[in-house]
């Protein structure tokens, strides 16, 4: 809830100039002064917004004792209308409610208790052990015999979740508005590779093998990420999934859902395109990648990562403020984007025989060559993780939604109540005064 200043104040009742079918305050015919109750409910770098008798109102900042410049009637559509304009006048990142300190165009919340701080520090301690961690298990065996750090359609994607997760301490560590976004990116990342690391440690554990120390740590420094984002989510005050105030909420929402829907459905199909062609010219296409065509455990983790998707996609949608469910969104696209980076990089590097069972002397005695490409699902996913991006956009575009208007005070009787913005026989009459 804003906070607000409440108080008697003079009111400043300007003559009124009309100029174009435009109702101005004409600061140069002098003034003359009544008593007013007003609140003040938000100020920015340049004007404040708040609330008198019959009218909300914006002024210059710090002069809410002269006449608003622009005022509206005292209804919802009134004090909708009054908050929208003063987010086209004022910078959004100015804009606070009066008596807080720190700025943000939503606006902003208050300093944590100094107990809720300690934990915001612990949150960003956790991520940054786990990013430590993520990043020493990069070197050992992950499995199959190799490392992280040599297959490079593998580590990218790794290093792109600790990067993430990294970026996400760090503006947790900072505080203010930049604590909600770092929790709630890292919280998207975590709830989405979940599953990606789940069917890393099935295939390890389908193929009769140890689990490698690599996969180890990368899994203890998930768990580190993971905690330390849901630490953050939950002391930050970074908001909640609530049900759609409109039809433009709705829909917002029900494209979010529709391409996360998209996304993870074509997350399932074969990416990985092979052609083998032998020196007599005989040829076999062959694909492979396919999310169940695997063992059950990894059938498992693939699964959970199309659930989390559309779980986070639906909830990001739905998320107050909605500038943050556009950083959780953002979070869970970012795991997605970086599978297919790590497709086509995959493609990059040469076949060989013996993933598909044919010894290597074979392969040379019949000519064999193959040729690596993708198949038509993955540019599908591409085109669903374009369309999630393009939400976050229409989301971030989107007006943020008023806060509650402030308090309702008493009308003061004054002889010149008559000129006054909330009276009805105002000058022109408008329901909207508008400076020009």
């Amino acid at each position: 809830m804003a906070s607000s200043q409440h108080g008697a104040c003079g009111l400043t009742i300007l003559p009124i100039a009309q100029h174009d079918g435009l109702i101005r305050a004409d600061f140069s015919k002098g003034a003359r002064t009544v008593q007013e109750n007003v609140i003040v409910s938000h100020r920015g770098a340049r004007y404040e917004i708040g609330r008198g008798p019959g009218f909300y109102g914006i002024w210059p900042a710090g002069a809410a004792g002269f006449q608003p410049i622009e005022w509206w009637p005292e209804t919802a559509e009134g004090w909708n209308g009054a908050w929208s304009r003063f987010s086209e006048i004022e910078s959004r990142r100015a804009i606070r409610p009066v008596g807080q300190s720190g700025g943000s165009g939503e606006p902003p919340s208050p300093d944590l208790p100094a107990g809720q701080a300690r934990r915001a520090i612990v949150a960003s301690a956790l991520l940054a052990i786990g990013v430590a961690v993520g990043i020493a298990g990069l070197f050992p065996d992950y499995f199959g015999g190799a490392s992280l750090a040599q297959q490079a359609a593998n580590v990218v994607p790794h290093a792109i979740y600790l990067a993430v997760w990294a970026a996400s301490a760090v503006l947790i560590a900072l505080g203010g508005t930049r604590r909600q976004a770092g929790a709630l990116l890292a919280a998207g990342t975590s709830i989405v590779t979940l599953g990606l690391f789940v069917a890393d440690a099935g295939t390890a554990i389908s193929g009769g093998v140890p689990v490698a120390a690599g996969l180890v740590l990368s899994l203890i420094g998930w768990a580190a990420c993971a905690a330390g984002s849901v630490l953050a989510v939950r002391r930050s005050g970074a908001g909640s999934p609530a049900r759609p105030a409109n039809v433009e909420t709705v829909l917002t929402l029900g494209l979010a859902a529709a391409a996360a829907l998209g996304t993870a459905i074509a997350f399932a199909p074969s990416w990985d395109r092979f052609t083998l062609r032998t020196a007599a010219g005989t040829s076999q296409t062959l694909t492979a990648g396919n999310a169940f065509a695997n063992p059950g455990l990894v059938i498992a983790g693939d699964v959970a990562v199309m659930v989390a998707l559309v779980a986070v996609a639906i909830a990001a949608g739905a998320w107050r403020p909605t500038r943050r469910g556009v950083v959780l969104l953002a979070g869970g696209i970012v795991p997605m984007a970086a599978q297919a980076i790590s497709a086509v990089i995959q493609i990059t590097q040469p076949a060989s025989p013996q993933q598909f069972g044919i010894p290597p002397a074979q392969a040379a005695g019949v000519g064999l060559t193959i040729s690596s490409g993708l198949t038509l699902a993955f540019w599908i996913y591409c085109g669903f993780v374009g369309a999630l991006i393009l939400t976050c956009a229409l989301m971030f575009s989107m007006p943020t939604a008023p806060p509650p208007p402030p308090a309702q005070v008493p009308a003061l009787q004054d002889p010149l109540d008559a000129a006054s913005p909330g009276a009805p026989a105002a000058p022109g009459a408008p329901s909207e005064q508008t400076v020009g």
